[in-house]
């Protein structure tokens, strides 16, 4: 096994067969080598900086039902809420002033009404900060609306895939969304010229082996600039509220093999890792994570972006938690960079 993880580090691919006998091994000293092997590349290409970006979740308010979803659209037991364009920027002039050059902003799929509003929101940051990154997490929109948002002064996009299987992914969302078309966005996205990040929730319900290997092969051959994966948390008000939580060894089994095909992925330890755990984020890190994303926006909304149940939002994951997040950091080894973090191929 450690001769298919050195082959891994060295050549950046597998077989088919041989990922999935990666993922089937439980052997905790192979884990552990693997993990080794996918801190020193990131410690390789990034040093032990840790870049930050700072996450502002601008609405709750969502047109999708997606099953495992806690602002699905047909939950009525969220309080709704939608950030002012005022309210965003002041949550970026308070990032901008802790030392954020990342702004992320995330937020439940909204109608198509609201996407001229969104361009001018990304305008007036653009100008205000012309030395900073605009990443976007909006859900699925046309090529015209991607392009409008990329004008307008955005530079990265996160569209996590979910699941490559198309099966699995009847399985997660109504029949009115579909794998192609969220597959036919990442292209788009890739097109006109997003740093473009993919990713998957680890344990999701019905998740198979074979429906791990199939997302690995397409990320493989997607070759983003950023992977977002996270353990699988249910969330009460959900068809999948009774669920178990995903595993935590295989998501951070997942963040290893990741490092390993990409080296130079901007790849984030999650919040949802933070939840399940309490050194969850800092286990990331040690599984060749390089990006926390601690939260700006709004204390008062904070709870109400419930995507599942108990997610952390204080201490060391909020933005006024810097100096908690930095002396976590430090006691593996690690520091915050407030650069941009571009994604490099080198």
């Amino acid at each position: 096994m450690k001769t298919l993880i050195d082959k891994l580090h060295h050549e950046h691919r597998l077989t088919p067969e041989e990922y999935r006998l990666l993922l089937l091994d439980e052997n905790v000293d192979n884990l552990s080598y693997l993990h080794q092997r996918a801190r020193e590349v990131a410690c390789e290409r990034f040093g032990n900086r840790i870049f930050i970006r700072g996450l502002i979740e601008i609405t709750n308010c969502c047109r999708n039902n997606c099953y495992y979803c806690g602002i699905r659209h047909d939950n009525r037991n969220v309080q709704r809420y939608m950030l002012s364009p005022d309210d965003i920027l002041n949550c970026c002039r308070e990032g901008y002033r802790l030392g954020f050059r990342t702004f992320v902003m995330q937020g439940g799929e909204l109608p198509t009404a609201y996407d001229d509003r969104m361009t001018e929101v990304i305008r007036s940051i653009r100008s205000e900060f012309p030395d900073c990154a605009i990443t976007l997490s909006l859900g699925e929109r046309t090529r015209e609306v991607y392009e409008q948002f990329y004008r307008a002064g955005a530079n990265r996009y996160l569209l996590r895939h979910e699941t490559h299987n198309a099966d699995h992914y009847r399985q997660l969302h109504p029949a009115v969304m579909s794998s192609e078309h969220r597959l036919q966005c990442l292209a788009w996205l890739k097109e006109i010229g997003f740093q473009t990040g993919t990713g998957i929730m680890v344990g999701s319900p019905g998740q198979t082996v074979d429906y791990l290997l199939e997302d690995i092969l397409f990320i493989e051959q997607l070759h983003p600039e950023m992977i977002g994966i996270g353990p699988f948390i249910p969330h009460r008000d959900t068809p999948f509220g009774e669920y178990p939580s995903g595993s935590i060894t295989l998501t951070l089994k997942l963040l290893s093999i990741f490092r390993l095909m990409n080296p130079n992925v901007l790849l984030p330890s999650t919040t949802a890792l933070a939840t399940l755990a309490a050194d969850g984020r800092e286990q990331g890190i040690l599984a060749g994570a390089n990006v926390v994303m601690p939260n700006l926006s709004p204390g008062d909304c904070r709870a109400n972006y419930s995507l599942y149940d108990g997610k952390a939002t204080l201490g060391a994951e909020a933005a006024e938690g810097l100096l908690l997040l930095e002396n976590k950091l430090a006691a593996i080894g690690y520091r915050l960079s407030k650069d941009k973090g571009d994604y490099v191929q080198r």
